[in-house]
C-alpha cells in the first residue's frame, strides 16, 4: 500500500474470507495489472479482505481527503487510479458533473442498499455510498463545564458562558469539516449560514487544522466544547477521557462515503468487483468492526452499526451537487475569517 503522505509502503497480513482459494484464482485470472485504488480510510483492512474474497490483485494509495482530491485534480490528463473511494459528497457531484467517473454503473449489489443507501444514488448512477458518518457532533470535556452548563445545540457554540472556549476544524484542511459547515449553508441560506458561524467566532471559536487538533485542545484544557467528527469523539469515549457527547436534535451534519470508477480505468472488471464487495453485507460488517474508522451508518440492508452510537443517529445531509457548486465561496469566506 502507498500512502500520499510520505509515500510509504505498508504490507498487510492477508486472512481468509468468503471464497476458496481456487474461486478466487478463477476470478482474477484476466487481470494484467493491479487495482489502483485511492482512499482515505479502510487501508489497513481492505486489501487483504479484497483480494481473499476476489482473486483480484490491489494496490492501494491512502491519503486524506484534501490529498487524494489534489492528486487526482492534478492526474486528469493520465490517470494513474482506477477506483476512488473516500468521504465527501461534494467531490463525487464534481468529478461526476466534469466526467471524471463512469456513469450508469451497472452493479449487482445495488440492490442490497437500504433506505439511507437508496437515497444517497445520484441519478447518473456514477458512484454510490458505502455510509455516512456525522462529520461533527458537540463534545464538552466534563472537568471544565457541568452537564446543565453544556451546550446542547449547534447554536449553544456561541453562548456567553463558552466564550474563548470553543473549537472546530478548519473546513479547507480536514475533509469532515466541510461538509459540517455546508450543511449550515444550505439549510440556512448563504446569508444567515455566514451570521451563524460569524456568531460563533465573535464568541472566540478557534479553529483547528484537524480533528486530532482539536481532541489534543480538549484535553489540554485550550478549549472546554467542541464540533468534532464523531470517530473522534466516540475514541476518546472508548479511551476513559472526561469527554460527554451529545447529537443535538436538529441532527449531525454528516460525511457521506462514495465510492466511483474512472471512466478511462483499463481495468473495470476488477473496479466493479470492488463495488460490489463493498455492497457485500459481510464486508460492511467487518468495516464497521474496524476499530474507529467504524463510527459510521451502513448503506447496506441487515448491517448494525456500533452500540455506542445513538440508535437511530439523526444524521442531516447537505446535497453533494449544491456543496460543490458553493464549495469555493464557503472555503474562501472561512478563510477570511483569520480565526486562529
Amino acid at each position: 500500500m502507498k500512502k500520499l503522505c510520505g509515500i510509504s509502503f505498508v504490507f498487510s497480513l492477508l486472512f481468509a474470507v468468503g471464497c476458496s482459494q481456487d474461486e478466487t484464482n478463477a476470478k482474477g485470472d484476466n487481470q494484467s495489472e493491479p487495482l489502483v485504488v485511492y482512499l482515505n480510510d479502510f487501508d489497513e483492512i481492505i486489501e487483504p479482505l479484497f483480494e481473499e474474497a476476489t482473486g483480484y490483485d490491489v494496490e492501494l494509495v491512502s491519503g486524506n481527503g484534501a490529498e487524494v482530491q489534489s492528486r487526482i485534480e492534478a492526474e486528469k490528463g493520465n490517470p494513474n487510479w482506477d477506483v476512488v473511494w473516500m468521504d465527501g459528497q461534494a467531490a463525487f457531484a464534481r468529478w461526476d458533473e466534469e466526467e471524471v467517473l463512469l456513469k450508469d454503473l451497472d452493479l449487482k449489489n445495488i440492490d442490497s442498499l437500504n433506505e439511507l443507501g437508496t437515497s444517497l444514488l445520484p441519478e447518473s448512477n456514477s458512484y454510490v455510498a458505502t455510509g455516512a458518518h456525522a462529520s461533527s457532533v458537540i463534545v464538552y470535556n466534563t472537568n471544565e463545564i457541568s452537564e446543565a452548563e453544556a451546550p446542547k445545540e449547534w447554536s449553544d457554540l456561541a453562548s456567553p458562558n463558552l466564550k474563548d472556549s470553543v473549537g472546530m476544524a478548519d473546513p479547507a484542511v480536514a475533509a469532515p469539516a466541510y461538509p459540517f459547515v455546508t450543511w449550515f449553508f444550505q439549510n440556512l441560506g448563504m446569508d444567515n449560514g455566514k451570521q451563524f458561524f460569524t456568531n460563533i467566532f465573535e464568541n472566540g471559536a478557534k479553529v483547528y487544522p484537524k480533528n486530532p487538533n482539536i481532541v489534543e485542545a480538549l484535553l489540554n484544557g485550550d478549549i472546554k466544547a467542541a464540533a468534532l467528527q464523531e470517530s473522534n469523539a466516540y475514541t476518546m469515549k472508548a479511551n476513559g477521557e472526561p469527554i460527554e457527547i451529545i447529537w443535538p436534535e436538529e441532527g449531525a451534519p454528516a460525511s457521506v462515503r462514495y465510492v466511483g470508477i474512472n471512466k478511462q480505468s483499463e481495468n473495470k472488471e476488477a473496479a466493479e468487483a470492488f463495488v460490489n464487495f463493498l455492497l457485500e453485507k459481510e464486508t460492511q460488517d467487518e468495516l464497521v468492526a474496524a476499530g474507529s474508522e467504524g463510527y459510521f451508518s451502513p448503506t447496506v440492508s441487515d448491517v448494525a452499526d456500533l452500540d455506542e452510537r445513538p440508535e437511530d443517529p439523526k444524521l442531516v445531509i447537505a446535497e453533494g451537487d449544491w456543496s460543490a457548486e458553493h464549495e469555493a465561496e464557503i472555503k474562501e469566506w472561512f478563510a477570511d475569517q483569520s480565526v486562529e
